[in-house]
């Protein structure tokens, strides 16, 4: 029996055309920035969201950790979302290591908004710490996949603007949230003065995550790379991947919101999942298990072939990608359909 691993994105495997890229990859010493193809990679990511340089990086939560070590400092508060990325699934390193206080603001749907976010501001007095970035996460991981609509960054960058804070986007799946608003990447971005996104989830790519801003910023990201240990040798041969994701596997993100939103649909039509498959916007689903421990319900779906990851006692979480085609889609909703619980 197949297994339909929908843990997560980040379980895509390099396609053989992608393998091939890998293979054929030309390389040099990114230490000394002479690997060409990590050049070329860093110039089409800058490109893509509009940015003026990019740095390549190992992972989202390093891009999303620089920017937090130089834009908002010891000391310093940034504020975001109760239910961010970095306030739960990056081992409190913006603390540890960046030594930012982290300060977790409410909003429905992963979304910030200016009302909840102004209140939390410090006051300017030498007993408190100083408030100096605010972080978006576009699309929103545990909200379920959601993103922000125009009006919405622009609110909060407004906010920014007007408090001298630094913006940050954690994008890590910023082209899910640019394919299913209809909205470009390069327009999404322009709200936040950092933005990183990860090639190794709906992108396919095995290893890595840009991370994007001024040129001057990107010089410091760089020393702050080496700083954390991230200084790479040859890396082309994992730029390359990078690059053939970005040229391959953008669009195709569409299939898996489709996905997404049948197996959602199932899910529906249980009496064991409670859900409303109109909030599933991109490739994530979240639904409750109101009548099982989503323990149990995660062993009898992967007693069907079908792999799941629990987000609460009662919750579970499932995620759409290249992994999953078409007909995987619809074993998983017979699956659904006919699993008694």
């Amino acid at each position: 029996m197949k297994s339909i691993d929908l843990r997560s994105d980040t379980i895509t495997k390099p396609t053989e055309g992608m393998r091939k890229a890998m293979a054929a990859a030309e390389v040099g010493d990114d230490v000394y920035g002479e690997d060409p193809t990590v050049n070329r990679l860093q110039e089409m990511a800058a490109a893509l969201v509009g940015k003026e340089a990019a740095l390549f990086v190992t992972s989202g939560s390093m891009g999303n950790l620089i920017p937090l070590y130089l834009n908002c400092g010891r000391g310093g508060e940034v504020l975001a979302h109760e239910q961010a990325h970095i306030l739960h699934y990056e081992l409190g390193s913006l603390a540890a290591i960046a030594g930012v206080m982290p300060v977790a603001v409410p909003g429905e749907g992963g979304i910030l908004a200016e009302s909840e976010l102004e209140p939390r501001l410090r006051p300017s007095t030498y007993l408190f710490p100083r408030t100096r970035m605010v972080e978006v996460e576009n699309t929103h991981n545990r909200a379920g996949g959601t993103y922000y609509r125009i009006e919405e960054l622009a609110a909060v960058s407004a906010f920014a603007r007007r408090h001298a804070l630094s913006m940050h986007m954690d994008g890590a799946r910023l082209f899910n949230a640019s394919i299913a608003s209809g909205v470009s990447a390069e327009r999404l971005a322009s709200f936040a003065d950092t933005v990183t996104f990860c090639l190794s989830k709906g992108l396919g790519a095995p290893v890595g995550s840009m991370l994007c801003g001024s040129a001057e910023f990107i010089a410091e990201a760089r020393r702050a790379r080496k700083l954390l240990g991230g200084g790479m040798r040859q890396a082309g041969i994992l730029a390359a991947a990078g690059i053939f994701a970005l040229e391959n596997n953008i669009e195709r993100l569409a299939d898996d919101h489709d996905h997404a939103r049948r197996i959602a649909g199932a899910l529906a039509g249980t009496g064991w999942a409670s859900l409303d498959p109109r909030e599933v916007r991109t490739n994530i689903i979240i639904f409750d298990t109101p009548h099982n421990p989503a323990s149990d319900v995660v062993a009898a779906l992967e007693k069907e072939g079908v792999r799941t990851s629990p987000t609460g006692e009662s919750s579970i979480r499932m995620v759409t990608s290249l992994e999953v085609d078409g007909s995987d889609t619809e074993t998983v909703c017979e699956v659904i359909r006919r699993l008694a619980l």
